[in-house]
């Protein structure tokens, strides 16, 4: 990548991005574990770090899971889970350690599709590694613990610098728009009852107001 070829973040609206960022990634520290879930979207990223720490040994069984959203249907027009074994199997991951789950639209569905999966292939995880986008790593915890509470849960995600990650994704609004709307699912799913309660600091709160009022609320939820 060139320096023509990277996406900005308009600057006055950088230090309000970050701050949503860094708030979203939990920092987990990566052990090995029973299975491998790499959660689908838009971000092909999660197919690499998945195939990643399979060869560093971190799983023995891997499964992606995922259909399509409107953000996804063109770049994965067969489906996110299985252009995520497509790139696995290309890098090394043999086929008989991986299994796909293709009908989840939700990040609620994705833990409920996937645990049913497992427990048909007589596969009963005490410890996973879900693998997201990285500002889902937060939403995804908390939605894996209210549904999974007894699963020990760590959480990755590609390893790419900010810039980088906007750069790979092209298109730094779509990446503002996706951050404000995962904060504010951090509130709205949990008085659903989709997810536990997550601590919200209030810089944090603050800045997805900012980015709001500035009229990224293309993936807010009513």
């Amino acid at each position: 990548m060139t320096a023509t070829d990277r996406v900005t973040i308009p600057a006055e609206h950088r230090r309000d991005v970050e701050c949503l960022w860094h708030y979203h990634q939990l920092g987990h520290d990566l052990h090995p574990v029973d299975v491998g879930i790499g959660l689908g979207s838009h971000d092909l990223g999660v197919a690499k770090v998945a195939t990643d720490l399979y060869h560093r040994g971190m799983y023995p069984l891997l499964v992606f899971t995922g259909a399509n959203a409107p953000t996804t249907i063109d770049r994965f027009p067969r489906g996110e889970a299985v252009h995520y074994r497509e790139h696995a199997l290309t890098n090394g991951v043999p086929d008989d350690a991986i299994l796909i789950e293709t009908e989840a639209t939700n990040t609620g569905e994705n833990i409920t599709n996937t645990r049913r999966l497992l427990a048909e292939h007589g596969v009963h995880p005490r410890s996973v590694i879900l693998m997201s986008r990285p500002y889902q790593q937060r939403r995804a915890y908390a939605t894996a613990k209210k549904l999974w509470p007894e699963v020990d849960i760590t959480c990755a995600s590609h390893p790419l610098t900010f810039d980088d990650y906007v750069s790979s994704i092209g298109d730094a609004d779509k990446v503002i728009n996706m951050l404000v709307g995962d904060t504010q699912r951090i509130h709205k799913y949990a008085e659903l009852g989709y997810a536990i309660p997550q601590e919200v600091p209030e810089a944090v709160t603050a800045a997805n107001a900012r980015l709001i009022n500035a009229g990224y609320t293309n993936r807010l939820v009513k």
